[in-house]
């Protein structure tokens, strides 16, 4: 079913203050992987008191914004490209994008509880193709209220400026300054305390392995994946109990030592084994032949990884992604903790030395292009043979209440390429997990089947 939606307002938000204009420097950690904008949605049920004046909850989102973006001020900038495949940020307080529309429906109506394709008309649009990168503002949200008296709060949010727990804690305290509460800590903007961000690179890099540098596998006799990108996929939302969970870090930690380099110790975590988990599962869906490779992409945050760390507040992209690799009937044949740890390993990698030498890697690169999607078309395909499983476990994705109450759901926006999968908290607070799944769907039946009888 179609869902209509029709604008009543499009409101560009400045700062409430005058803040800081020029250049900033973006890390190579910013300018890699995905640059584009990544979707988030809220779905609400107000209180009646928040619906009369009916622009009562639009006033307080723009007013609150203009707040948050005085000490957020780089969101209000602009991106701006500087010659070989590299960024800027202009920091010079365009402002975001606040829509305002209504919609006839219902939140019932809708399907509000799972990844939609109506989530298409519930979060604003960006167009890469005509309209030029230093034209876009890095910031979009729409305010859709229901019939019901429901509300939606669609965002997109540049991922060239944040990464995942950026993001949030930009929301979060968007929502804090909304209530009426004062910030709750300072944003840490210096991207050159960690990164060098701006500086050339060192005489002598560190020579580390690059994942950045690798492709993923591709199917046994195929030159490119031309053809997977183009099969219609289906989404899913996969509940694990709390038992079931239970049950997936018992079978990963049994025989721990078999096809395993990692010495007995620290068990399996729950993103190791239910990862592991989701990896074979996919095998076995895909029916691979035994020698298919195959890798298992993991966004690893580096922020504890660092020496010193950063600080909790630092605002920008510290995460790398990483592949896992195997072949497919090793990944079947083997018990869950093989899985498990591959997936560990992948992860270990990542170190301060790691990062850093990554960093050095990307400044000596005559180019970044290479690195970088800013269409879908370009990004690194983690559909079949492969599959991506984002940790959303450790973010704060819950909770989020501007005045009139904490959201009913909250979800990824679109989530429609093959191999795209998030493994998140269940809002119940009863230890249970989700797993938001897009796969193709010739093979989504049979996923299923043995997402949950192979939990033994």
């Amino acid at each position: 079913m179609e869902l209509t939606v029709n604008f009543k307002d499009c409101h560009t938000v400045k700062p409430a203050e005058p803040t800081r204009n020029g250049p900033l420097p973006l890390s190579e950690l910013d300018q890699i992987g995905t640059i584009t904008h990544v979707p988030t949605i809220y779905f609400y049920r107000p209180p009646l008191y928040w619906l009369s004046p009916p622009d009562a909850i639009a006033n307080t989102l723009r007013d609150s914004l203009r707040k948050a973006l005085v000490p957020f001020y780089p969101l209000a900038g602009r991106l701006r490209w500087i010659g070989c495949g590299r960024l800027e940020l202009d920091c010079n307080a365009k402002g975001v994008s606040l829509y305002v529309a209504e919609s006839e429906a219902k939140l019932d109506d809708i399907g509000y509880s799972s990844p939609s394709p109506r989530y298409q008309y519930l979060i604003p649009s960006v167009d890469y193709g005509s309209v030029p990168i230093h034209d876009l503002p890095l910031l979009l949200v729409q305010l859709t209220k229901f019939k019901c008296g429901g509300i939606s709060l669609g965002l997109r949010i540049s991922h060239a400026v944040v990464d995942g727990t950026s993001a949030l804690y930009f929301i979060s305290e968007w929502a804090r300054l909304a209530r009426g509460e004062p910030l709750g800590a300072e944003p840490f903007l210096d991207r050159k305390v960690a990164f060098r961000a701006g500086d050339p690179p060192i005489a002598t890099p560190i020579c580390v392995d690059h994942e950045c540098s690798r492709s993923v596998p591709l199917l046994l006799g195929k030159s490119d994946d031309v053809e997977e990108r183009k099969k219609k996929t289906a989404l899913a939302m996969l509940k694990l109990s709390k038992t079931q969970v239970e049950k997936l870090k018992n079978m990963g930690n049994q025989d721990r030592v078999i096809g395993s380099t990692d010495a007995p110790g620290r068990a399996y975590t729950r993103y190791e084994t239910v990862a592991g988990h989701i990896w074979r599962c996919a095998c076995k869906a895909r029916r691979h032949k035994d020698e298919q490779p195959t890798a298992l992409g993991i966004c690893v945050d580096s922020r504890s990884r660092m020496h010193p760390p950063l600080p909790r507040e630092y605002f920008g992209n510290v995460t790398l992604d990483i592949p896992a690799t195997s072949h497919a009937g090793e990944l079947m044949s083997k018990p869950l903790g093989y899985a498990s740890s591959r997936i560990r390993a992948a992860i270990e990698r990542v170190t301060d030395t790691y990062v850093k030498s990554t960093l050095e890697f990307l400044k000596n690169e005559p180019d970044l292009t290479r690195f970088q999607d800013i269409r879908a078309e370009e990004a690194p395909f983690y559909g079949n043979p492969n599959i991506g499983v984002v940790n959303w476990m450790t973010l704060p994705i819950y909770g989020l209440d501007f005045g009139w109450g904490k959201e009913i759901y909250m979800g990824p926006g679109t989530h429609d390429l093959d191999g795209n999968s998030l493994v998140l908290h269940s809002p119940d607070g009863d230890g249970s997990l989700i797993v938001a799944l897009c796969l193709q769907k010739a093979h989504m039946n049979a996923f299923t089947k043995h997402f949950y009888e192979d939990i033994v």
